[in-house]
């Protein structure tokens, strides 16, 4: 697993419902590779998306583990909702299957809580928002990540879900400047709902946010997604 020089490379990996993104991470987590990105192909199947994934990786030169962020539930490497992607996810063992694939033990968990791992400072009680094709969350309270946490398909106003409020083809429908009070009125209910210290607000439609934001609220780069991946990794060497 291991160069001459003693470095692991480590294949990140952020896969979402518009593209599918891949950079490689030293072993501090630092980029030794410019992001590289491809559309997701339609319909995203896992097939499909696992062959963009290869030809991604390619480009990226040696690499010894991967690393990948999934917009769903993911337990143990099997992806258990894809609600942006393709039904045939459900129950899919995406990390024995890529890999197979790229011949590199992989470890998978979901986007949101990959990019809060390259984002949070591991104090107190930080939440992350990722608002692209959907809307992602994750919770950690002092660097530990509460798991599995899906906010997105919650009840928000309306009658309808953070998600339907804030995702992608909303934005799209009513344009940025409504979208952008929703998002105020959003970040109003998760403050009371959480009380977090800080939140953290990531993803592709993150640089359409045009609000004031209180002093606690930072928009951070999509690019955190894929810094993230190397804490999957931290119980190695």
């Amino acid at each position: 697993m291991v160069e001459e020089n003693g470095a692991i490379r480590t294949l990140s990996i952020d896969i979402g419902g518009s593209g599918v993104k891949v950079m490689v991470l030293d072993r501090q987590g630092k980029p030794l590779t410019e992001r590289a990105r491809a559309e997701t192909p339609q319909p995203a199947k896992p097939d499909s998306v696992i062959n963009a994934i290869e030809t991604l990786a390619a480009t990226q030169g040696e690499f010894h583990r991967v690393s990948v962020g999934f917009p769903g539930v993911v337990r143990r490497g099997i992806t258990e909702t894809a609600v942006n992607l393709h039904s045939s996810w459900i129950g899919f063992d995406l990390a024995t299957a890529l890999s197979k694939s790229l011949n590199a033990p992989v470890r998978v968990i979901n986007d949101a809580d990959m990019q809060g791992l390259g984002a949070i400072s591991g104090k107190g009680v930080e939440l992350v928002v990722t608002l692209g094709t959907g809307f992602g969350s994750a919770l950690f309270v002092d660097g530990k990540l509460v798991p599995n946490l899906e906010m997105g398909h919650h009840q928000f106003r309306k009658d309808e879900t953070y998600e339907e409020q804030l995702g992608r083809a909303t934005l799209d429908k009513v344009g940025e400047k409504k979208w952008n009070k929703r998002l105020e009125k959003a970040i109003a209910s998760l403050e009371h709902l959480f009380n977090y210290d800080y939140l953290y607000i990531g993803g592709g439609e993150a640089e359409k946010v045009n609000i004031k934001l209180p002093d606690n609220v930072k928009i951070i780069s999509n690019i955190t997604g894929l810094l993230g991946g190397i804490a999957l990794w931290r119980d190695e060497v």
